[in-house]
Parts: structure tokens; C-alpha cells; sequence
């Protein structure tokens, strides 16, 4: 079995081409030989039993035999002719050398035990085809022995043939099977080398589709596939690029600000407030260096990381980040109104999501302005009053990396809708943004649950996990 399919594919097509040919053709010809050969004896037998009766029933049988004329005066020149009676004594026609051996069947039917005989015997000279038949004399049986050689002879040309042309369809067999894997195996040779160069040079081309086969359905999912991997390569390119950039800006302001630190040390120092000012802004650069680093991670992972799924209150969670983002934006007043909604999911992940929420409307707030937040039927509603989401923005809201040109002189890197779209969606959930009736900004988060507690279904946990 190992050495079978360390053969290639077109060899195996050929062979078990060759074999199911050889087999078929082998039992056509073993079937036509053997129907031939039936038929040959039972014409031969058939021949035989009427030439006998009928010779039998002739008057001058026994004059012509006691004079020992030759059988072709009897019409039977391709036979052998003699008699046997009741005692086992048996006269031949013509040569002695022409006598054939006789046995019990032959006598049984001298004595009258049997109607007539018909076998194949074996002689010194050759096999015959032996029928014996009662004749008008009491006693004595007719025998007619024909010899079996021009028969067999056409048998054995019959088989010559047969087996010339089962050998001819068996060779014309191996070269169609041949023929056939090599050109039905032509698109899988293309596509085998597709891939060769695709892993040789890393050009992720697509290759032409021919036809609608079965061939041509694997070549449209290897292009289906190299298109994904394309999609997911110029992503991760994108991801470093844009990373690159939104790291070089607070890094570039931390160094400066370290920088004026050390030359104003070297110079006397700064003053105290100046000092606490630019350590303030050292700070403000790091925690913004450290958010960024965390989104980066978390939106470059392939796979979430295996959590613990719970049944969890979203109004609970909302609460908690309300009470974060309220520390932090103590000028702005939170209108909650939440009602219970029990989803499945991990906490620490849905309660960053409605934070980044959160902190999106807390940064285009205007000062002592409100912040709506509503849940209700399992539809979480975050709004402000700032001036809205320009039509233009809307589709690109939760992108990577975007920021509308109002945003752009604003702290963030543009990572925290993303984050909030890749959370709300591995909980099955959907976000959309939208303009609030105050003409600010609004985000609406559905999550499937229920209003009352229960255990996570089987289905959500392996979504999750």
C-alpha cells in the first residue's frame, strides 16, 4: 500500500486503468472461449447421436459391415465405425488401427441398460468424441468415435486470437489511461506548479480557471485562498505601517521632552512648576504609548485568547464603566438607564469595549456637557453632544487606524472603535454609529441574551473560546 501511493497520480490512473481494462477484457475472452466450445461439442454431439441413429436404422448396415467396407461408404468418412454386443466383443470397421477402446457405457448400451452413450475418449492417436446407439439386431450396439483434432485445433486458434487481441486491448488500454491522466491531470500539474511558485516567490497571482469541473472548482478555492492570504498580508502590512507611524509621534514627543529635561539640567535646572509640567507631559506620553501598545496587541491577534466564559449583566458592566470613565471626566454629567440584560462572554473584554465607547463620547463632549447611556431589549445606546459624525466618516468609524480631520489634533490613535467592533462581534453581537437627536454622536451595541439569567449554551462558549 506505501509502494502504491508513493507512485504518482498519473501512473496510479494508468495502472488501474490498465488493470480494470485487463480484468474486463480477460473475462469477455474467457467467456467468449468458453461459449464457443460448448457450442462447438454440442453441435459436434448433436452431429454425432443423429448420423448414428440413423445409420442404425439402416437394412444393409449389416451386409456392408460384414464385408468390412470402409466407413465413407456409409457417409461417415470423418468417423470411426464399430460394434459391440452383449458380451463385450467388439468388431471394427476398416484398419485395426483405427479401433478406439470401449468400455462399460458403450456396453450398456449393447445390453440394453441404456437408450445410447456419448463421451470423449483418450487414445494413442488422439481424443475422440465416442456416441453408441442401439442397432435392429438384439445385442449389438452402433459406435461412432469422430475425432476431437480439428475441434481442438479451432479451439486453439480461437484462443491464439483472443489472446492477441486481449494483450493488443489491454497495451491500447495502459496508453488511453495514460493519455487520459496526463491530459485530465494537466490542470492539477498547473496548479501543483501555481503553488510552487507561490511558495518559491511569494507572489500571491491568481491562476486562470478553466472549465467547471471539479478541477476548476479546486483552482477557484486556491484563488479564493491566495485572495484571503493577500487580504491578510496587505492587513498586516498596513497594521505595521500604520503602527509605525502612530508609535513614532509619542515617542518622538517623549524623547524631546526628556531631551529638554537633561539640557535644562545641565543648565541649572528648571523651575519647579516647569519641571512638574514637563514630567506631567512625560507621563501623559507614556500612559499614551502604553494604551496604544495594548490596542496594537489586541487587534493584531489571530485568535483570541482562550477566556472563561460567564453569563454576565450588561447593565452591571455598564455601570462599572460608566464609574471608570465618570473618574476621569468629572466636569460631565452620565444619564444611565439600564435594564437587566444577561449575555454570554468575558466581562474584562465587553466592560472595554463600552469604555472605549465611553471615552470616545467623554473626548467630543463640550465641557459640562451629557452623556447619554441606555440599554433596553439588549440594545446598549451611547451618545453625546458633541457635533456629530460627518456622512463621509460614518463607514470608516470603526476602520483601524482612522481619524476624521477633526480628530486628527486630538489625543488617540484611532484604535478604539476598531476594538470595540472586533469585541461586540466575537460575542455575536453588531455596532453601528449614527447622529443622536441632539446632533451629537450615537453608537448602538446589540449582544445577543436574554433579560433573565441562564446558563451559556454550548454554542456560545465555543464561539467564544
Amino acid at each position: 500500500m506505501g509502494l502504491h501511493y508513493r507512485r504518482s497520480l498519473a501512473s496510479r490512473v494508468t495502472l488501474l486503468a490498465t488493470i480494470a481494462v485487463g480484468l474486463a477484457v480477460a473475462f469477455v475472452a474467457a467467456a467468449a472461449f468458453i461459449t464457443v466450445r460448448v457450442q462447438m461439442y454440442d453441435t459436434l454431439d448433436e452431429s454425432l447421436l443423429t448420423r448414428a441413429s440413423a445409420a442404425a436404422e439402416s437394412e444393409a448396415l449389416s451386409v456392408l459391415t460384414a464385408q468390412n467396407v470402409p466407413s465413407w461408404t456409409l457417409g461417415a468418412a470423418d468417423v470411426r465405425i464399430g460394434f459391440i454386443d452383449a458380451s463385450g466383443d467388439i468388431r471394427t470397421v476398416g484398419r485395426a488401427r483405427d479401433s478406439v477402446d470401449l468400455g462399460t457405457p458403450e456396453l450398456a448400451v449393447a445390453r440394453g441398460q441404456a437408450r445410447y452413450s456419448l463421451r470423449t475418449i483418450a487414445s494413442e492417436d488422439g481424443r475422440y468424441r465416442v456416441v453408441a446407439v442401439p442397432t435392429q439386431e438384439a445385442g449389438v450396439a452402433l459406435v461412432l468415435a469422430q475425432s476431437l483434432e480439428s475441434t481442438e485445433r479451432t479451439l486453439e486458434k480461437l484462443g491464439i486470437v483472443l489472446l492477441i487481441f486481449g494483450v493488443a486491448g489491454v497495451v491500447g488500454a495502459a496508453l488511453a489511461g495514460w493519455a487520459v491522466a496526463r491530459n485530465g491531470l494537466r490542470p492539477v500539474r498547473r496548479l501543483t506548479t501555481a503553488a510552487e511558485d507561490i511558495a518559491r516567490t511569494e507572489q500571491l497571482d491568481p491562476i486562470e480557471v478553466e472549465g467547471n469541473d471539479e478541477i476548476a472548482r479546486l483552482a477557484s478555492a486556491f484563488n479564493a485562498m491566495l485572495a484571503a492570504l493577500s487580504a491578510s498580508r496587505d492587513r498586516q502590512r498596513q497594521l505595521v505601517a500604520d503602527a509605525g507611524h502612530e508609535l513614532r509621534t509619542p515617542l518622538t514627543s517623549l524623547r524631546t521632552n526628556l531631551d529638554l529635561l537633561v539640557q535644562a539640567d545641565k543648565r541649572g535646572g528648571l523651575s519647579e512648576r516647569s519641571r512638574n509640567e514637563l514630567l506631567e507631559d512625560v507621563r501623559f506620553q507614556i500612559e499614551e504609548l502604553t494604551t496604544l501598545i495594548g490596542d496594537l496587541v489586541e487587534l493584531a491577534r489571530d485568535e483570541p485568547l482562550p477566556v472563561a466564559v460567564e453569563a454576565v449583566d450588561l447593565a452591571e458592566i455598564a455601570d462599572r464603566a460608566v464609574a471608570r470613565v465618570r473618574r476621569r471626566a468629572p466636569s460631565l454629567d452620565f444619564q444611565v438607564h439600564t435594564n437587566p440584560w444577561w449575555v454570554t462572554g468575558e466581562p474584562h473584554a465587553l466592560e472595554r469595549a463600552l469604555t472605549n465607547l465611553l471615552d470616545n463620547a467623554a473626548k467630543w463632549s463640550p465641557p459640562l456637557g451629557v452623556v447619554t447611556v441606555t440599554l433596553d431589549q439588549g440594545t446598549l445606546m451611547v451618545a453625546d453632544q458633541g457635533h456629530g459624525i460627518a456622512e463621509e466618516d460614518l463607514p470608516h468609524v470603526f476602520d483601524r487606524f482612522y481619524r476624521s480631520k477633526e480628530s486628527r489634533t486630538m489625543p488617540g490613535s484611532g484604535l478604539g472603535l476598531a476594538i470595540v467592533r472586533q469585541i461586540v462581534e466575537r460575542h455575536g453581537g453588531s455596532v453601528r454609529a449614527g447622529r443622536w437627536d441632539d446632533g451629537g454622536a450615537a453608537f448602538w451595541v446589540e449582544i445577543p441574551g436574554a433579560a433573565d439569567q441562564r446558563e451559556p449554551a454550548a454554542d456560545e462558549v465555543s464561539r467564544l473560546s
